[in-house]
């Protein structure tokens, strides 16, 4: 079997999928994309199609070993994630090729279903309580909310009630045999962490996620030795060299973004890496379909694995959402907050092709907001 084409198309609301198609007629999906820089990963996923062009798709590990380190220059988002999607379309034609799911060839599955979460509130957060009990109501037993909009560098008393109340009226709205996941977006500093974190652990969230920019990962230390609350980082860490001081610095919840860090491959041996310091794996996906799938095959293959993000209704899915692209979105239904295993070969879903040419005409052309402090300085979003 050999490699005939790579095609990218840009999909509404911020999403990028790649088809990879083989002279045997097996198709292979996956979605490489940068939020924000859709256009240059599948700028970076053509100039790799040079070398990929009439090679063996099945000969995986040793494409990926080429893609990553075969350019001399490497590493970095823009070439990782389109790495991983490249990565997550092969593993896809192997499955299909020897009609088993990813989750077989990566030693089989560890669980029969795998826990969900959903998220709530949107950038700034606000109506939290109501959105955790709605996503309560439809069956999940935990939520991942923003904890705050922008911050100053050291904000006022009232800002880190707000912080403190908000995660409040959540944990009263749904009781404590739920749980809440708190994502900072790397907008505290060092000293406001430290000020803050100890207040919220009465509250005992399931984790703290990503209270410093990755920056400032090798200080990451500093915040989990302040904390008993457990510390998740790592959407913006796209190898297992990244994350190896994080690891060591005891963070709690290892969080790779399949679409960013590598794909699959990579993925794998990350989890892999964090279960020998105890630490579990929660990776990232605010994506679409063809992201999600990837991460559950290798969520179902992975002993460590503690939850898994999905995007359904997510704040960020204007205009399209995560079942839009799919032939049978049953393969996502959510049973009790949890989703029973994919069964059909390759990544376990099947892409709708009509409806992703369709909306590739239009495209996207999306970006992040650009948030500013009252004195007119850049603010992490």
């Amino acid at each position: 079997m050999k490699i005939t084409s790579l095609t990218t198309y840009l999909v509404a609301p911020r999403w990028c999928f790649l088809k990879v198609e083989t002279d045997e007629g097996i198709t292979g999906w996956g979605e490489p994309v940068i939020e924000g820089r859709a256009h240059t990963v599948a700028a970076a996923v053509d100039e790799l199609s040079d070398y990929l062009i009439g090679q063996d798709p099945l000969r995986v590990e040793d494409h990926w070993q080429v893609l990553t380190k075969g350019g001399f220059y490497r590493g970095g988002p823009i070439l990782s994630s389109a790495v991983a999607g490249i990565d997550q379309a092969l593993w896809d034609i192997t499955g299909k090729a020897l009609g088993v799911p990813v989750w077989q060839l990566l030693g089989g599955p560890v669980r029969d279903r795998i826990r969900m979460y959903s998220w709530i509130g949107g950038d700034r957060p606000g109506e939290v309580a109501e959105a955790a009990l709605e996503r309560k109501e439809q069956g999940f037993t935990a939520i991942k909310m923003n904890a705050s909009p922008e911050l100053r560098l050291l904000d006022t008393p009232k800002a880190v009630h707000g912080i403190v109340d908000r995660l409040a009226a959540v944990r009263g709205a749904v009781g404590d045999e739920f749980d809440i996941a708190v994502d900072f977006h790397g907008r505290l500093t060092i000293p406001m962490a430290r000020r803050v974190l100890p207040l919220l652990e009465p509250l005992l969230p399931m984790f703290v996620e990503e209270p410093l920019v990755p920056e400032l990962s090798d200080h990451i230390g500093d915040i989990v030795r302040s904390t008993s609350i457990p510390i998740a980082t790592g959407e913006r860490l796209y190898s297992r060299w990244d994350f190896k001081s994080a690891l060591a610095q005891g963070i709690a919840v290892a969080q790779p973004d399949l679409s960013h860090a590598g794909g699959i491959s990579e993925v794998r041996r990350i989890a892999a890496m964090a279960e020998a310091y105890d630490v579990s794996l929660a990776p990232h996906c605010p994506l679409g379909p063809i992201a999600l799938a990837a991460c559950l095959q290798v969520g179902f293959a992975t002993p460590n694995l503690l939850i898994q993000e999905q995007s359904l209704g997510i704040h960020y899915n204007e205009g399209s959402d995560l079942l839009d692209y799919l032939v049978d979105p049953g393969v996502f239904d959510y049973a009790d907050g949890h989703v029973a295993l994919l069964t059909a070969p390759g990544l376990g879903i099947e892409v709708d092709e009509r409806a992703v040419a369709k909306a590739a005409e239009t495209g996207h052309r999306w970006r992040n907001p650009v948030w500013r402090r009252d004195d007119g300085s850049l603010a992490e979003w």
